[in-house]
């Protein structure tokens, strides 16, 4: 009897085991598009629904996350953080209170309490299709608007556009089918997004729909397998990749693309062409995963931005491509980073040289200004004749017509940003064998060292004279967003912004023992002011330890500068620290602004337990691993496999490491090794063992 008990309590456990393991194989089904919906002081997260990297991208229409009004149900978001391009009404009223809203990242469900009707939507990659059913027997009028644009309505269809920046435009055809509504979208034309509609869901029923998308993220998610940690671990985890994914969107539609560069429609000739990016916040973290796990759409987009440059016609490769154009956002031109990333791991399916002349075109000819497409004038002339961008003082007016009056000059970050495009600019050109360029480009790309000043250990702005502004405080001095000298950033941050010359940097702090130190003190100093006046000057420098940001993009790489000076686990215990703070399975889950992929691709990479400091350079960073297996499907048909058996909340430091059972005596792995699909193996303890990573 005690036997059978026993048994049956076994047998129970197991199907309970067996149960898990088989939902766990369902990625999709860890995400949280919720997750950072509220924000801690900016722009949160949005529920987006759409498939990998796909044109159509849907977020419920609200004022907020909070809100309890929603303003129709919204037919396609043309940009990240845009609002919906057209709307669709039920019966006259225009804004509806709702309840048991559910967001997943293939479908969406919500129940309009009045006019009492259930709806579900379902996405595919240029159409969609809602599913509205009334509780009171006969679903009331339809209506579709536009905020600018036309609409044509011929019984069950409706058809038309909206205009958007620069002269784009996003099309949509819409029919009703019974209690469905299938619609299709397009940058092209109305027939066009007829024909979308119709190739993705004809003949389709709402549940095959709604599978195909569920299917399309399971595999894109699964490209990262992991075991152990928490649910809560693996939500964070696969909720980053998922919003990895958001962009860049693929806007070629059955061969043909329009493109905003030249306001034409092509022939892509069998390479689909991206847009929608951010580059400044991509560059550092999302460009490097996708060069691991999806070569083929990497490839893709670096050819669909030389495009951009030919079309544009000024052959600049562009900074901050979107749907309507390039919007030459943020500082300096680090697009030129991905070029040298994809040529150091081996992507060179591109033209180099036609990408090498718009990367060089676009720092020499294009203004060195933030947030302008202007052609360069003074500011550049006197940067390749002085080597730094000259600061103003405080309160002196701008004269120069090239720099935004609200962005400023933001001379430091712009002279660290424009040295390390430099040396990516170096790296391209000796790939090309350009062996003078490369020498000039290499030199160029220590200017960083012309603003430091050795008697404060910051990087510090001079005037045009080459004299240190005086007063000055790193915290504060700079006005809004510190941009007058920095960018959205401090002085405390940009300290560290100089991710291609690491050794270097370390000697101008005067060794590894100082260059810690300085590193210890930039998470361990006072705001130095009350939080309203703080983050009143400084909004996007949030989530701080210290005067550190985990918010912003520019911060990314510090917790991983010990590993260069021998203090690796001091990376180790900073990184675990970080992510437990700072990244949830929450409505507040995120520290600051998403921009892109770029802070989750962060998440992604220091979960598993690597980082590239530098893109650009072969090589990556070893943190400390959240889970006890990672596998990385790669785009070679390979798998890279971080195996870290003891890991938990409370073993996070690496004592001992091996590569394909080789010791592995520093914190840094090649790409080459991550791409035959070498084994890491960590060996881990809940006590830091410095000797591990020293030298």
């Amino acid at each position: 009897m005690k036997q059978s008990r026993l048994r049956s309590i076994l047998a129970a456990v197991l199907l309970s085991a067996m149960l898990s393991a088989a939902q766990g194989r369902d990625y999709v089904d860890y995400v949280n598009p919720m997750m950072g919906n509220i924000s801690h002081l900016l722009v949160p997260t949005f529920p987006t629904v759409h498939l990998p990297n796909s044109m159509l991208r849907v977020v419920p229409e609200r004022a907020d996350y909070t809100a309890d009004l929603l303003h129709g149900l919204p037919l396609i978001t043309t940009s990240h953080r845009g609002r919906s391009a057209f709307n669709l009404f039920i019966d006259e009223a225009t804004d509806y209170q709702y309840d048991n809203e559910e967001i997943r990242p293939y479908g969406y469900s919500v129940c309009l309490i009045e006019p009492q009707v259930q709806v579900r939507f379902a996405v595919s990659h240029q159409s969609g299709i809602y599913e509205v059913r009334s509780e009171k027997g006969e679903v009331g009028s339809i209506r579709l608007t536009t905020q600018n644009g036309h609409i044509d309505h011929d019984g069950d269809t409706w058809s038309g556009f909206q205009n958007l920046d620069n002269g784009t435009r996003v099309y949509i055809y819409l029919k009703v089918d019974e209690a469905e509504l299938r619609y299709g979208v397009s940058f092209i034309s109305v027939e066009q997004a007829r024909k979308n509609m119709e190739r993705e869901l004809a003949g389709k029923t709402f549940e095959q729909i709604e599978q195909a998308g569920r299917d399309a993220w399971n595999r894109a998610l699964g490209k990262i397998e992991v075991e152990g940690g928490t649910d809560d671990d693996r939500t964070v985890f696969y909720t980053s990749l998922y919003r990895y994914y958001e962009r860049q969107v693929c806007i070629s539609e059955d061969g043909r693309y329009y493109s905003a560069f030249d306001h034409q429609v092509h022939s892509d000739h069998g390479t689909p062409f991206y847009t929608d990016d951010w580059i400044w916040d991509t560059y550092r973290a999302a460009h490097p995963l996708r060069l691991l796990i999806d070569a083929g759409t990497e490839r893709d987009i670096l050819r669909s931005y030389i495009l951009m440059s030919e079309q544009e016609g000024t052959g600049w490769i562009p900074t901050f491509p979107e749907v309507t154009g390039d919007s030459r956002r943020m500082n300096s031109n680090h697009t030129v980073a991905m070029y040298a990333d994809a040529l150091s791991k081996g992507l060179t399916d591109f033209d180099v040289e036609k990408a090498y002349r718009a990367c060089r075109a676009a720092i020499e000819e294009k203004t060195l200004a933030p947030w302008s497409a202007m052609k360069g004038g003074w500011l550049n002339r006197f940067y390749r004749d002085h080597g730094y961008i000259p600061a103003l003082p405080e309160g002196e007016k701008e004269t120069l017509p090239d720099v935004n009056p609200n962005e400023k000059r933001q001379p430091v970050a712009v002279t660290l940003g424009t040295s390390y495009d430099e040396w990516c600019l170096s790296r391209i050109a000796s790939f090309l064998s350009k062996k003078k360029d490369a020498n000039y480009y290499q030199q160029r790309s220590q200017n960083y060292r012309n603003i430091y000043n050795p008697a404060t250990r910051f990087f510090h702005p001079k005037d045009s004279l080459g004299q240190w502004i005086e007063p000055f405080d790193y915290r504060f001095s700079g006005g809004m967003g510190a941009r007058e000298f920095y960018g959205e950033n401090n002085g405390w941050v940009y300290r560290w912004d100089v991710q291609h010359d690491i050794a270097g940097l370390i000697r101008l702090h005067g060794g590894p023992a100082q260059f810690c130190a300085d590193l210890d003190q930039t998470f361990r100093e006072p705001l130095g002011r009350s939080k309203f006046e703080f983050f009143a000057q400084l909004p996007d420098h949030t989530g701080n330890v210290g005067q550190f940001s985990m918010a912003n993009e520019p911060s990314l790489h510090v917790p991983y500068l010990y590993n260069y000076a021998g203090q690796a686990w001091k990376t180790q215990k900073r990184i675990r620290e970080l992510l437990r703070q700072w990244f949830r399975n929450d409505l507040m889950g995120l520290p600051g602004d998403e921009d892109g992929g770029g802070m989750s691709a962060f998440v992604v990479f220091s979960m598993a337990g690597l980082y590239p400091v530098t893109p650009g350079r072969a090589e990556y960073a070893v943190g400390s691993p959240v889970f006890t297996k990672v596998r990385l499907h790669l785009s070679n048909g390979r798998t890279f496999t971080i195996e870290a058996p003891a890991a938990s909340a409370r073993a996070k430091y690496v004592s001992e490491a091996t590569l394909d059972g080789q010791q592995l005596p520093a914190p840094f792995v090649s790409h080459e090794a991550v791409a035959r699909g070498a084994t890491l193996r960590l060996q881990m303890t809940d006590r830091p063992a410095p000797l591990w990573g020293e030298d």
